[in-house]
């Protein structure tokens, strides 16, 4: 049954302000500029900061204190941390002797077997594969196309340092973001809609893959998630009740959508069986959203304060598989929401973590990044983060453009930076304040005009020890650990069903 707009509005009018804290983490927010909601516990503004500032009398500080210099300049980190580098682009070999892709992006973990973990690691590689020095080897059996340069790579490895690395899928274009499932598998998104004929490429682009990190066997004869419709994908997740994927896309020209995939009826997700699907299984949809007088929302740059909860009608998408004209200009003005540079996704809490990185011109809004969390229950969008446009990304201190997220198991969500300047790690608690994890040392331009890579791919190990992130550029996956702690108002951490249902 369609959640419509008035519905949304009469709910809203009998619920108040109550239904503006929907979701787990709250109403969170940063500086500079940054816009809190009113904090329910304490009755004020809880205002913003950089990890450093104060707070209410009783609460406890979050984070783990100043980021200290690396003496090896990769990775500053708090006092009482220490990282490990798994797998280094060009330095560290497969186990074909080949070397180690380059340009790091989505990461998942799993848990394997007697303490190991198992990573799957995307490699954000566009274009030919002339174009780049450490393309993903071409392994036999598990190419798409041998034109392209991208893919994933598994990386087994183990609390002693141990490490083995050997090709997932190749021949893919871009792969930037994904999602793991519920059954142990990664999918693995192209941000990039080449068709055949393009750029070099022999067959189409901007598609979802899944990738195995337990059954080689699996990952033979790679087939796109063509249901899963063709755009520059960023990130995907699943709803392990009811088996809906949502989807983000990374464009703009015009901004990207917000995508949800309905299976058809009677379909049950599990391993290996996405790539059974037909092209045209379900129904793919893009949202609409409307506030709470029912007025359209045409972008999500619009929402200027945390707590701010947009209903969301979801309309059919004429032709996923974008044949002539791409799915996002397939809408009219008033027929969709849209939303700038569309990133990183994490499931918990019974619903969709969704990043939208900044607006700039693109968009009706600046900002410097949002934090949005889907409730397919309630059918609504909240606002959870909204970072203010950062004056001077050069200078350490405040951040900015979010890309990959994850929730933590110690309490709220830990964020990578993808933005100009200085790139953190960092957290955001549920009462409003941020803190540094890690910042990139590592300079990949000149002491006159330093650059510094993004970070990507930020994933717990499924003990909760190790935090796995990457830096892009060149490539290198980072282990940290330390003496993680519970961060205060600390909120459940992923939603507790593990059933994969079906259609309803």
């Amino acid at each position: 049954m369609s959640f419509t707009r008035r519905e949304f509005t009469r709910q809203s009018a009998l619920t108040g302000a109550g239904i503006a804290l929907t979701g787990a983490v709250g109403a969170l927010a940063t500086a500079p500029g940054a816009l809190a909601a009113d904090d329910p516990e304490h009755g004020r503004d809880q205002g913003s900061g950089n990890g450093r500032g104060g707070g209410h009398g009783h609460d406890r500080s979050p984070g783990y204190g100043p980021l200290l210099p690396d003496p090896e300049g990769i990775l500053a980190l708090p006092a009482g941390f220490s990282y490990r580098i798994v797998t280094h682009s060009g330095v560290t070999t497969l186990e074909t002797g080949e070397p180690t892709p380059s340009n790091h992006d989505g990461t998942a973990a799993f848990e394997g077997p007697r303490g190991v973990t198992l990573l799957v690691n995307n490699h954000e590689l566009k274009g030919p594969r002339a174009k780049w020095k450490y393309p993903v080897p071409l392994t036999d059996g598990l190419v798409y196309d041998p034109a392209a340069a991208g893919g994933c790579t598994v990386v087994e490895t183990r609390n002693d340092g141990r490490t083995a690395e050997w090709v997932g899928i190749a021949g893919t274009s871009t792969n930037c973001a994904g999602g793991s499932t519920a059954w142990g598998t990664w999918l693995t998104c192209e941000e990039n809609s080449d068709k055949a004929g393009q750029n070099g490429m022999t067959k189409d682009h901007g598609y979802t893959f899944e990738v195995d990190p337990y059954d080689r066997r699996a990952n033979r004869d790679p087939r796109p998630i063509k249901a899963f419709g063709r755009y520059d994908h960023e990130a995907v997740v699943i709803d392990p009740r009811a088996g809906h994927a949502y989807l983000t896309e990374d464009a703009s020209g015009p901004n990207g959508l917000f995508y949800r995939w309905v299976p058809p009826q009677g379909f049950r997700h599990g391993r290996g069986r996405l790539r059974t699907l037909a092209d045209d299984a379900g129904v793919l949809q893009a949202a609409k959203c409307f506030d709470r007088n029912g007025v359209f929302v045409d972008d999500l740059s619009r929402a200027t304060k945390t707590g701010t909860v947009y209903g969301v009608d979801w309309v059919d998408v004429p032709d996923r598989d974008a044949r002539t004209v791409p799915v996002r200009k397939q809408f009219g003005q008033l027929d969709v929401t849209r939303g700038r540079k569309l990133e990183g996704m994490w499931w918990g809490d019974g619903g969709a973590y969704v990043v939208s990185s900044y607006a700039r011109d693109e968009s009706p809004v600046a900002h410097d990044g949002q934090v949005w969390f889907y409730d397919p229950k309630r059918r609504t969008l909240t606002l959870k983060v909204l970072l203010g446009v950062n004056p001077d990304p050069s200078v350490d201190g405040a951040f900015d453009s979010p890309d990959n997220i994850t929730v933590s198991p110690y309490g709220g969500l830990v964020i990578a930076e993808d933005g100009e300047g200085v790139s953190h790690l960092f957290g955001a608690t549920e009462n409003g304040r941020t803190y540094p994890i890690a910042r990139n040392d590592l300079n990949v331009g000149t002491a006159d005009d330093p650059r510094f890579s993004e970070f990507a791919g930020v994933t717990f190990s499924p003990d909760g020890k190790t935090l796995f992130a990457n830096i892009q550029t060149p490539g290198i996956l980072l282990a940290i650990t330390g003496p993680w702690k519970r961060q205060p108002n600390r909120p459940r951490t992923a939603d507790s069903a593990t059933d994969t249902g079906s259609s309803s």
